[in-house]
């Protein structure tokens, strides 16, 4: 289900990356490697928690929660974390994408806030099958980072297309789906408006873009949100600005100021810019999603 929207006016967009997990994205993942010292932040109730809170959260949540296994052709199959939101309506699905890091405690916390806000969440683990060792939070991020080197794109895309038909099959689920990513996973959800036609659409957190001549194949709109203070993402977006908008493709950015990578999940960095960049970011996200897939306060 898509909604007309006109054509957003581009001041930026992104370049090239390798969605599947080149050197860039792994450079720069080391740089925004979770960290157990992470200081305490009030917890909104509105906002997805910051690292330090998630396994709080998660533990408190109200919603139902639970752990999956989606065939996905080829004799494979791909573990995903699923949340439901407590609602009377059928509601429109949203893909998760992990970080760098694989499908941590975090990851599972965005999900769950998702569904507070009103979509059914599925978190893929887009390294299942991987031998991933474990750490506290989820995959060991060292071990996550090698693996994820290893992945093929073209086995990405197929793990999300069954996931987005899996939820899509629910009895309490619409016909529309969207897909927001983090870092690795920023740079995969814009991909994967490259690949699949049948995508609503797309939000990526501090991702890069597929390659230019790639950038005719999206039909769904595209959301891109980052932080100011993350240059090896701002100093590449100059390349697809003129494409995108050239193609009249929906597409919209927002760069936070004094925000750095990763600002979403490390909330309390930057002396408060990434917090502040977390509280514009995510209602927009909520936006974006309500407008192309349908309010689900309105089903």
């Amino acid at each position: 289900m898509r909604i007309p929207t006109t054509v957003a006016i581009l001041t930026i967009a992104l370049t090239a990356c390798n969605p599947a997990g080149g050197d860039a994205e792994v450079n720069d993942a080391q740089a925004a490697e979770p960290s157990d010292a992470v200081a305490a932040s009030p917890s909104d109730p509105s906002l997805p928690p910051g690292e330090d809170e998630a396994s709080e959260r998660l533990a408190a949540s109200p919603r139902h929660g639970e752990w999956i296994t989606i065939p996905a052709g080829d004799g494979d199959s791909l573990r995903a974390w699923i949340v439901y939101p407590e609602t009377s309506e059928p509601a429109p699905v949203v893909l998760v994408v992990h970080e760098i890091f694989g499908l941590t405690t975090w990851i599972r916390s965005v999900a769950d806030q998702l569904a507070a806000d009103g979509f059914i969440a599925i978190a893929p683990d887009l390294l299942s099958g991987k031998d991933v060792a474990e750490g506290p939070n989820g995959p060991d991020p060292d071990s996550a980072r090698v693996a994820i080197r290893t992945l093929e794109s073209a086995d990405v895309q197929r793990r999300l297309d069954a996931a987005a038909e899996y939820g899509m099959a629910l009895p309490s689920a619409l016909p529309s789906y969207g897909i927001v990513g983090f870092c690795w996973g920023g740079s995969t959800s814009f991909a994967h408006a490259v690949h699949a036609p049948g995508l609503d659409a797309s939000v990526v957190y501090y991702g890069t873009s597929p390659d230019t001549e790639e950038l005719s194949q999206i039909q769904a709109p595209v959301l891109g949100l980052y932080g100011a203070d993350d240059e090896r993402v701002v100093s590449t977006i100059a390349a697809a600005d003129s494409a995108m908008e050239a193609m009249g493709k929906v597409f919209e950015q927002e760069i936070y100021e004094g925000a750095g990578h990763g600002f979403l999940r490390a909330q309390d960095g930057r002396d408060g810019a990434n917090m502040a960049a977390t509280r514009a970011a995510w209602p927009r996200t909520l936006d974006w999603f309500r407008t192309y897939l349908g309010d689900p306060a309105n089903q």
